[in-house]
């Protein structure tokens, strides 16, 4: 007795194990995560470097090539790329795919650092920093004002905006794009400079001087204990301007006499338009472990809750959203697996002649596909792009093999054997040869990718 005559003298046995392969098949998918394209790890290290002044030909000489020949030693780099401009140098290293993040930090830092020395004194230290997943994010957020400034809409969304965001689960990184911190600016005045004999030199030295922080201990009492704190730190333009900066023939020379002291932004080098108008754009970054879906539907949860409470002048507006392109591809895919399921079912309507006939591909090509997912999610698949497209080449396979099993047992039928017995024979005939059949195909399209 062959296995195949279990299911075909039992048919209670066979539905019971349709049954339950079509309850655990769907089971899986309803626990199976979507994603757009299967769980990987991609890293991206970025390296900074200051040096305010220097020009682009003396950033990638002394700070740059230095670096790149540091970081070329280190494990798992698929590619590098570097970028010299004015006061800024910039390497981009991109790790090769699956790469431990964590490991691939380690390494580069030990490079970074053992050639920390040959690099200017007056440079900045290197800025290293590590993303993972898409380098496009996930939700694009804009906020605007037509009264308020970009750099006090970053204000309020640093300390606000941002925190809230965090919160959801699955989130790595919220970027700002466009807006500026506040910075105390000081425009120094040359005439006024000359005129008190003093250098830029001098009043940066006076600043470095002004700006620092201490524990300068304790002062025990009887009963009381005082921690003492020394800060010389400014907190407003009034005492900023009153910084004592010198003397100048008995008289007393302040920085609001040399310089146009304001609080603005840091700096102005890019800006961010939405719409058409100046706005600062939060991007929202996932894990690499994380669904972008279900990160984007949480922010969007959120972003109710985050526009009742902004303040009246500011607008918030969602620009981007990556999720929305993700759910498209995959109801086109499973679009696509109905209609190949229909053409396929009146092909063989038209070429077998035979509603009966038809039943088999019919019940064969849903319950195979929903079937295979309990394998998939044992092995830690998800619901992607990838194996949805696979599912849309299965139902090919399933097929064939319904049609070749039914063509068998037809033939037999039509040779004068019953219906029990033709399907006896057709199925020990055909069953090696539709295994083979099958590993044969699935070998060769595994040589193809």
């Amino acid at each position: 007795m062959r296995f195949t005559d279990i299911f075909i003298r039992r048919p209670v046995l066979a539905l019971a194990i349709s049954f339950m392969l079509l309850l655990l098949g769907v089971h899986s998918m309803t626990g199976m995560q979507v994603r757009q394209y299967p769980e990987m790890t991609n890293t991206v290290i970025n390296v900074t470097t200051g040096y305010y002044g220097a020009d682009a030909n003396l950033i990638q000489g002394f700070i740059t090539q230095p670096l790149e020949q540091a970081l070329a030693q280190a494990n798992n780099i698929d590619f590098m790329t570097s970028q010299s401009s004015l006061g800024s140098s910039n390497i981009s290293l991109q790790m090769k795919l699956n790469t431990d993040p964590n490991g691939a930090l380690a390494d580069v830092l030990a490079k970074v650092n053992s050639v920390r020395s040959q690099l200017p004194k007056e440079a900045q230290d290197p800025t290293v920093t590590m993303s993972t997943g898409s380098q496009t994010s996930t939700l694009y957020i804009s906020f605007s004002s037509k009264e308020i400034t970009g750099s006090q809409i970053t204000d309020y969304l640093d300390r606000v905006v941002k925190p809230k965001l965090f919160t959801i689960n699955g989130v790595a990184k919220v970027n700002l794009y466009g807006g500026t911190p506040f910075a105390m600016r000081i425009w120094l005045d040359p005439a006024r400079m000359g005129a008190f004999d003093l250098s830029a030199g001098k009043i940066l030295q006076v600043l470095q001087d002004n700006n620092f922080q201490s524990a300068a201990g304790q002062i025990n009492g009887v009963y009381t204990l005082f921690n003492a704190t020394a800060d010389t730190q400014v907190s407003t333009v009034a005492s900023l301007k009153n910084l004592v900066i010198g003397s100048h023939n008995g008289m007393v020379v302040r920085l609001g006499d040399i310089a146009d002291v304001s609080l603005a932004k840091s700096h102005d080098i890019y800006r961010a338009l939405a719409d058409g108008k100046e706005a600062v754009v939060v991007g929202i970054d996932v894990t690499p472990t994380a669904n972008p879906l279900t990160v984007a539907a949480a922010a969007r949860a959120m972003l109710p809750e985050i526009q009742h409470n902004l303040p009246p002048s500011i607008q918030a507006k969602v620009l981007y959203d990556s999720s929305l392109a993700i759910n498209e591809s995959i109801h086109e895919v499973i679009k696509t697996i109905a209609e190949a399921t229909i053409i396929v079912i009146a092909v063989i309507t038209l070429f077998l002649g035979s509603l009966r006939a038809v039943i088999v591909p019919i019940v064969t090509i849903p319950l195979s596909l929903i079937g295979v997912a309990v394998v998939m999610q044992m092995c830690g698949f998800s619901l992607n792009l990838m194996t949805l497209l696979a599912m849309v080449l299965a139902i090919g396979l399933v097929v064939d093999d319904a049609i070749v099993v039914v063509e068998n047992v037809d033939r037999h039928i039509k040779l004068g054997e019953s219906p029990f017995r033709a399907a006896i024979i057709g199925t020990r005939e055909i069953a090696v040869p539709v295994i083979t059949m099958t590993i044969t195909l699935l070998r060769y399209m595994r040589q193809l990718h």
